[in-house]
């Protein structure tokens, strides 16, 4: 099947937080310590491990590494000059995992970077050329599907959009682009849109899905969710954190058991609609599992979408 013709996507859990409950070894990091994106080089078998544990859970989609390897980012450790190499060798790391199973996709990861444009941090072109140079590196390394993620300007989600069309016209590719917005517990963007705002900004472009990410558990996105089940006319996607996070003792920690995240999300397929879901911070290979079994044969709600 290809990527499009699954009635329900799940995508794998969180990158970064189970990397931190991992048992790294200081080698590994290169020098660059935090730098996820570094392991692809200095340790892809850690990344390969991780993969493995989502696709064995019940994962369909695996994002790459790579939700920060923009020159944009990798130029905080020093590595900017990196990021072809990195971006090849993260899809190169996510097949590897894949191996011979079957209808399993990989999704290259294009986070925000460290520097929104519509807070002055950065000017668009050059927001624009670090991200082509990102793009290019994984359509090169061969991706399934671009998802540019947790974006939280929409002058950034734009940016980033336009370069991944003009790219994949250019080299005449033809694959789906996934938008993920991260809306905050407030009920908006950090820069202040709304989810009525993303959707009437981004409804011109021939995306493949949009939805939501990151910030908060299910249940708090469930408004947007329903915004987005009577408003947007292509499918929705919804990869939540394993619930709102909490300090305790100094540690974040996120509250959401295996069932109870699985509980939550099926009702955004079984009754909004929703298509593609997967999970963001905390999220383990057990609610990856868990997620997968609640949606075995599960076939998303016909949606009524307002014109």
């Amino acid at each position: 099947m290809r990527f499009s013709d699954h009635p329900v996507l799940i995508f794998d859990g969180a990158c970064g937080t189970n990397l931190q409950q991992m048992d790294i070894p200081a080698a590994a990091w290169g020098g660059c310590d935090g730098c996820n994106e570094a392991l692809n080089l200095y340790a892809p078998e850690i990344v390969v491990q991780l993969h493995q544990s989502m696709l064995e859970a019940g994962a369909m989609v695996i994002e790459t590494d790579t939700f920060g390897a923009s020159s944009v980012v990798l130029a905080e450790y020093g590595l900017q000059q990196q990021v072809r190499e990195i971006n090849l060798r993260a899809v190169e790391n996510a097949r590897r995992a894949i191996g011979g199973r079957k209808n399993c996709y990989v999704a290259g990861s294009i986070g925000p970077g460290t520097k929104l444009p519509s807070l002055g941090h950065i000017r668009v072109e050059d927001l624009a050329v670090s991200t082509r140079q990102q793009i290019e590196a994984l359509l090169e390394a061969g991706v399934d599907c671009l998802m540019i993620e947790t974006c939280q300007d929409l002058l950034q989600t734009k940016t980033a959009m336009i370069a991944a069309f003009e790219i994949l016209q250019t080299s005449k590719l033809d694959l789906p682009v996934l938008v993920s917005v991260t809306i905050e517990q407030q009920g908006t963007m950090l820069v202040g849109s709304d989810i009525a705002a993303v959707v009437a900004t981004l409804e011109p472009f021939n995306l493949f899905s949009l939805g939501l990410n990151c910030a908060t558990g299910p249940r708090d996105m469930a408004s947007q969710v329903r915004y987005l089940s009577h408003h947007w006319p292509k499918r929705i996607s919804v990869i939540p954190n394993q619930g709102l996070p909490e300090v305790v003792d100094g540690r974040t920690v996120y509250p959401l058991s295996p069932e109870d995240f699985a509980q939550q999300m099926s009702q955004f397929v079984t009754k909004d609609g929703v298509s593609l879901v997967g999970g963001c911070c905390g999220t383990s290979p057990a609610h990856i599992a868990a997620l997968s079994q609640k949606l075995a044969g599960v076939v998303p709600a016909v949606r009524e979408v307002s014109a």
